[in-house]
């Protein structure tokens, strides 16, 4: 494979790891067109993992499989709005602990390039910023603007903390041989957002200041590259195709510096309603192999995807809004799961020829199970746990998401919200745009229709004399992670609803954010009944997943399910929807335990009695990226 290939002079960096180079101080740093690594030439050959997609029992399993594929980097985003859900509340704990995971990267033979933001695209809610910073109705995120640097400010006075003492060349380091961290990058592909050309320098010294000494870089597309630039950072790109001068186009932004590929994207992510995507092993390893012979250094968008569990995956919003799915197995070099695919083992081949030298033996597979079927034998509609469980807010007019008065203050980030109110008679229903991100419809609890971006009116049929409920069950579906909306993501109903051309007020107000403490009081709640041959939603249902031996992987299937969010022993995995293309949803089994797993699914409309755990997922009709 490739025999065509290769560089002049083997490339051999087995003595070129955080736990073998003791009193490093120089770090990465670069000269006429090469890394060098404490002065010895260094060719970063990376790979993108985020520990906040991947359970953190198997952190570490991803990593050997990655020294396994002949890889030396590992580079992670760092999502904001994990750390900081709530405003001045950080969390650094349990599957959010940085400072573990790029210590275990270390341990593992594997340097770090950094990507802490605090935007990051990735197909992430907001891209990783805050919901509460939105709050602001003069927000201009992505910008000098006060409201936004003041809180960069304090969430990187937090993160520093962790990142500074684990770079490789500081001083600070307590354990200067078990510090990755080459290289930090300068937020992310600004260049394609690019509404304040002081931004760019304002981020850079927010990291120089807070004590980071390793290189610096930015990451750019081709047509951003230029528009993305800061002084004193090393640019880098991001692509699929290999289109001729591609990289060369790198000198003309920057003379005499290495060429670096931060973002080889090794597949691509899915939207809801759409095909699942695929991109030709081969044709992607060929392409390595052209991108490796030109000298350059490269990582890999993505080694493991993982999942986008809970309520935090992002849209796109280019000619319409599309949601992305739960999965971001992303086609990837391992599957969702960790699995091997056989880009897995043609970038092996294709490394160990770089390297010349034999890499480490791919770990195990872990196997999956497939625990059958799962009968969700109780139920309770969502308008009987409301008295119970949640106290609505009263509002004259409807109020978006993020600027609700809960969590201390800094809104709802995620989930639904019930907007209820009272009205006398029917009519005609507009909600002039604005539902975010779609909206079932109900008088009283008869479902009437839906209202989402493409429809904005409904007939509401005439009742009886007296006064009726008109409630608006509102999804948020993600907020938009890249592009110029990024200011534009409230949800929940953002304006005025109309009624025969009368703007609906007195609003009660149901926040449905479904953490943890919510689901954990809905098993006491009292009204869960036997599940009838037929029911609609909105409900919670529930039953029971029972595992004999060690736990291991599964998948759920819904068939006959509509559309929800499934809860496994309080863990949100993530969406479901009949439009696919998605049709599993990856449960870990470290989140399972011996005996009995309770299964809670809420469900929007229509149930199904059962779901199905199988042993190989199925994200759907596939289709190959042109």
């Amino acid at each position: 494979l490739l025999t065509h290939l290769l560089c002049s002079s083997r490339f051999n960096w087995s003595e070129l790891t955080p736990l073998g180079l003791w009193g490093r101080t120089l770090g990465l740093q670069t000269e006429n067109s090469q890394f060098l690594l404490e002065g010895m030439p260094f060719r970063i050959l990376g790979g993108s993992m985020h520990y906040f997609r991947v359970p953190r029992e198997y952190w570490e399993d991803r990593m050997l499989k990655m020294r396994a594929c002949g890889l030396n980097t590992l580079t992670t985003y760092v999502p904001w709005n994990l750390h900081e859900k709530e405003r001045g509340k950080f969390d650094f704990s349990k599957n959010l602990d940085l400072r573990a995971f790029l210590s275990l990267a270390a341990k593992n033979g594997l340097w770090v390039i950094l990507r802490p933001g605090p935007y990051i695209c990735s197909e992430w809610d907001l891209g990783g910023l805050p919901s509460w910073l939105l709050q602001d109705p003069e927000m201009q995120l992505r910008t000098t603007y006060k409201g936004f640097t003041e809180a960069v400010d304090a969430y990187f006075d937090r993160l520093m903390r962790v990142v500074v003492p684990l770079q490789a060349s500081t001083t600070l380091s307590l354990c200067r041989a078990g510090s990755p961290i080459i290289a930090v990058q300068v937020e992310n592909e600004y260049g394609s957002y690019a509404k304040d050309p002081n931004y760019m320098t304002y981020v850079k010294m927010a990291l120089v200041n807070r004590g980071i000494v390793e290189l610096l870089m930015t990451s750019d597309n081709k047509n951003g590259l230029s528009f993305g630039l800061v002084e004193g950072a090393l640019a880098t790109v991001n692509f699929q195709k290999l289109e001729p001068g591609l990289l060369k186009y790198l000198d003309t932004v920057q003379k005499d510096q290495p060429k670096m590929v931060m973002e080889y994207w090794t597949g691509w992510f899915d939207n809801w309603g759409g095909p699942h995507y695929v991109f030709d092993a081969d044709e992607m390893v060929n392409t390595v192999g052209s991108i490796l012979k030109t000298g350059a250094s490269i990582n890999l968008y993505m080694f493991h995807g993982g999942t986008n569990f809970g309520f935090m995956s992002g849209a796109l919003e280019a000619d319409e809004y599309k949601a992305d799915v739960t999965s971001y197995d992303y086609d990837a070099v391992l599957t969702e799961a960790g699995d091997y695919t056989s880009k897995f083992f043609k970038l092996r081949q294709l490394f160990s020829m770089v390297i010349g030298q034999p890499l480490p033996l791919p770990p195990m597979i872990e196997s999956k199970a497939s625990y059958g079927a799962i009968l969700l034998h109780q139920y309770i509609s969502l308008w009987d746990v409301l008295p119970a469980l949640s106290q609505p807010i009263k509002s004259e007019v409807p109020v978006n998401m993020e600027n609700l008065p809960l969590n201390d203050s800094t809104g709802q980030p995620h989930g639904y919200v019930l907007y209820e109110t009272v009205i006398f008679g029917g009519g005609h229903l507009h909600s002039r745009d604005h539902v975010r991100d779609r909206a079932q419809v109900f008088v009283n609890t008869v479902y009437v229709g839906e209202l989402d971006y493409n429809t904005v009116e409904l007939s509401i049929p005439e009742g009886q004399q007296g006064f009726r409920q008109l409630r608006l069950l509102v999804e948020n579906r993600g907020r938009v992670n890249y592009g110029l909306a990024l200011n534009e993501q409230r949800k929940g109903l953002i304006g005025d609803i109309f009624l025969n051309k009368t703007p609906l007020r007195n609003f009660k107000i149901y926040s449905l954010e479904m953490k943890p403490a919510f689901m954990k009081s809905l098993q006491q709640v009292s009204g869960w009944s036997t599940v009838p041959d037929y029911f609609m939603g909105p409900a919670f249902f529930r039953g029971r997943l029972w595992v004999e031996q060690q736990p291991q992987d599964t998948f759920l299937k819904l068939q006959g399910w509509e559309k929800g969010v499934v809860f496994v022993n309080g863990q949100n995995l993530g969406r479901y929807w009949k439009i696919g293309p998605q049709e599993t949803l990856y449960l870990p089994g470290p989140w399972l335990r011996r005996g009995g797993n309770e299964i809670v699914i809420f469900e929007e409309r229509t149930a199904g009695r059962i779901i199905q755990s199988v042993d190989i997922p199925y994200l759907g009709r596939t289709q190959y990226v042109d």
